[in-house]
């Protein structure tokens, strides 16, 4: 049997741990790269950012001649979009990557093929990639297009990619179901379904839930800082109540989700 060939655009913190977790699930996977250092780094079997577990992941899809790094997309079953949404420089997200990786992949485009956006985006970025597509003169009515946003903790990802769940958005139900069928190949927890625009919000909803409760922790820390109370006592005690779940204070938000996520919603 042939085996079906990914192509993941953007070989970041989300990128090339998926891409590198589907090349040992048996996929062929072509991986992308604006960056000729990175592509360099990767097909060497290295890697260029710290994620645990990750440098063996690599090293074997590498040696195994099922991951290759380019510079340029290529015809393949399945493209999946990875790339960085960062916020402008009046707070605004900035969706500059999503549009130019869409751009790029629509000359390979095939009737049949999934595209997937996994990237933290705004409400309605799904319908968007159609938009791009149908201006660059490809037919989207036979293409299966959905969201589908990672939700991995970093120093973990190798490990939630496979055991949490997902959620994915389809711009159709055949879209949905067929993108769903994809990820159960390697995914242990369950799959679910619904429209593009809820999965878009149910990412910035999540998002925001941890904002919000990390904040929370924060200024808490702050209060009892003023009033001498141990901030670490408080919270095993309020814990205590079978309805309050406070976090432990810390250094703020961090990772590649919650602190770029600006204005998305």
């Amino acid at each position: 049997m042939q085996k079906k060939k990914v192509c993941v655009i953007g070989l970041g913190y989300i990128g090339l741990p998926t891409a590198a977790l589907l090349a040992n699930r048996n996929y062929l996977v072509h991986g992308v790269d604006v960056q000729k250092d990175v592509v360099d780094t990767i097909n060497k079997g290295k890697v260029h950012i710290v994620e645990p577990a990750l440098d063996t992941f690599v090293r074997s899809a590498v040696f195994s001649g099922n991951l290759t790094a380019h510079t340029k997309p290529a015809k393949s079953d399945i493209f999946i979009i990875a790339v960085p949404t960062p916020v402008s420089a009046n707070t605004e997200p900035d969706i500059s990557y999503v549009i130019s990786a869409t751009k790029s992949i629509a000359p390979y485009l095939e009737d049949g093929n999934i595209i997937i956006l996994e990237s933290t985006s705004p409400i309605g970025t799904t319908e968007d990639i159609c938009k791009i597509l149908k201006k660059n003169n490809v037919n989207v009515d036979n293409l299966h297009i959905a969201y589908s946003p990672e939700r991995v903790l970093p120093g973990q990802t190798m490990r939630e990619l496979v055991e949490n769940d997902r959620v994915v958005g389809g711009i159709t139900e055949i879209a949905a179901k067929k993108v769903k069928e994809f990820y159960k190949t390697f995914v242990k927890g369950d799959v679910l379904t619904t429209n593009s625009r809820t999965a878009e919000m149910s990412k910035l909803t999540e998002n925001s839930f941890r904002d919000v409760n990390i904040a929370f922790a924060n200024e808490l820390s702050i209060i009892c800082d003023k009033f001498q109370i141990d901030v670490w006592e408080l919270i095993k005690m309020a814990n205590r109540h079978p309805r309050v779940n406070i976090l432990r204070p810390g250094s703020g938000v961090g990772g590649h989700c919650i602190a770029t996520m600006g204005k998305n919603l």
